[in-house]
């Protein structure tokens, strides 16, 4: 194998495998330009004629709430989930990996093993709780879980990483009269930015992404996010919609693909200088 072949063959490779990765996407963009008897009979990629209608359609939202309504109620609970996770599961794993306590190790290890648990274990006692307190119908049980440390996943992930973190920082605030929080706040959060971002990243997808717990705790179409609209979508218009449907589809994946893109940047820099400056 000559020098040029060398050079150029992983760069094949990898170009046949981003196509591969990127197939579904461009089926997906083809199929929600294509006429309504196109969308299940026809096998070509690209539709015969471009049909813009099924995006008209998609903007009216479903059950008279439009598609930035759909939108505004996702992007408010994404963006809580995120918000939420990032404070209370880094204070959470401060207080793990950096404090010492009483039964600290009884209780992390507790913590992880929560892990095992299915989400829909815990999903009944919650909604019983939630209900009693009237907050069932809102977006409060969607996003106040958030603000309580309870995704262990994201505990432990910050907790490995701020384990590796040097404690002399720490040490050296103590000296200056630094608090445990004033340390966490002003040493610990910022040199864990790589695992926050990553935190971030994964919450916002998944929260974004999910269906089951919003379709629990949502009644109204007025709150409905672009997950449950999707839904609905096909329930009110059957079979004839699919245009439409892939349209809304298109529209409710680009939030993700524009989040992920312009958080990546800061998670490869963070990642890069191993969340250390100066």
């Amino acid at each position: 194998m000559n020098i040029a072949t060398k050079r150029w063959l992983p760069h094949t490779i990898s170009a046949v495998a981003l196509l591969v990765l990127l197939y579904p996407l461009v089926w997906l963009l083809a199929t929600s330009l294509k006429p309504a008897d196109e969308v299940m009979t026809s096998l070509d990629l690209w539709p015969s004629h471009l049909e813009w209608s099924n995006y008209t359609t998609a903007l009216d939202g479903v059950s008279g709430v439009t598609v930035t309504q759909l939108l505004g109620n996702t992007l408010l609970i994404a963006g809580g989930a995120v918000l939420g996770n990032v404070l209370s599961c880094s204070l959470a794993a401060y207080a793990f990996a950096r404090l010492r306590f009483r039964m600290s190790k009884v209780m992390f290890a507790f913590m992880v093993a929560t892990l095992m648990l299915p989400h829909h274990v815990v999903l009944i006692p919650q909604y019983i709780i939630f209900n009693r307190l009237g907050l069932v119908d809102s977006f409060w049980p969607l996003i106040l879980p958030k603000f309580l440390a309870t995704e262990a996943f994201f505990v432990f992930l910050i907790v490995q990483f701020m384990r590796g973190l040097p404690r002399e920082l720490e040490e050296s605030a103590r000296i200056d009269g630094c608090g445990p929080f004033r340390t966490y706040w002003s040493i610990t959060l910022p040199l864990a930015r790589p695992a926050l971002i990553t935190t971030a990243i994964f919450t916002f997808i998944w929260t974004w992404n999910d269906f089951f717990t919003q379709m629990i705790y949502l009644f109204a179409p007025e709150k409905y996010t672009i997950t449950l609209a999707l839904s609905s979508f096909v329930d009110q218009a059957s079979t004839s919609a699919y245009g439409p449907m892939f349209a809304m589809s298109v529209i409710s994946v680009l939030p993700i693909v524009l989040f992920f893109f312009v958080f990546q940047r800061y998670l490869v820099q963070g990642m890069a200088t191993s969340g250390l400056k100066g």
